[in-house]
């Protein structure tokens, strides 16, 4: 069993509209990490520890969509009703945003890439992180990465996170990926209140 206090923060990854289904880019089974990222929102947010949600926010002509000759369709263009966070995650209204993506030239999976996040954990002291979201493959997996190299803990929320799986192993793969790192896997009825 693991318990929170502080020192620990939750960081939601990339919960947006245009990840879900019927949007853009919709990981599968994407909405499933909804109502259980709300649960961990409402506990930390009762003990009083920081929670970041974390949000491609990108130009219209980002390097990343097709149409510049990237992998990805167009999606979470800053402002449009895609980047949003949907109305049925319970982020409370304390939640620190982090926009990441914004540069057009580069590429930014990682929540951690020419953002604020690290300097904001400092800040309130985080050593340790407690990460879900979308997608496991791509933006969980470089943010906990990113994580480790600059030395937090992390414990990866295997029932608030989804992959695409544009191979179906690609989300399995990531999970071990994560554990080689360092980070430590946890559901809600490992976490003691």
């Amino acid at each position: 069993m693991e318990s929170i206090g502080p020192g620990d923060a939750l960081l939601v990854v990339d919960v947006q509209y245009d990840f879900l289904p019927g949007g853009a880019l919709a990981v599968p089974d994407g909405a499933a990490v909804i109502p259980v990222l709300s649960r961990y929102c409402a506990l930390f947010h009762s003990k009083g520890l920081p929670i970041i949600a974390t949000r491609d926010w990108h130009p219209s002509n980002h390097c990343s969509f097709h149409e510049q000759g990237g992998s990805w369709p167009a999606h979470c263009i800053a402002q449009t009703p895609g980047a949003q966070f949907p109305e049925a995650l319970q982020l409370p209204p304390s939640t620190i945003v982090i926009s990441k993506g914004t540069d057009p030239e580069r590429e930014a999976y990682s929540g951690f890439q020419e953002t604020s996040l690290h300097q904001y954990l400092q800040s309130r002291g985080v050593t340790r992180l407690f990460v879900g979201g979308l997608a496991t493959d791509y933006c969980v997996l470089q943010t906990v990465r990113d994580a480790r190299l600059l030395g937090y803990g992390v414990w990866l929320l295997l029932d608030a996170v989804q992959a695409v799986n544009l191979h179906p192993e690609d989300g399995q793969k990531a999970e071990t990926d994560m554990s080689r790192l360092g980070a430590v896997p946890l559901r809600w009825e490992q976490l003691t209140a």
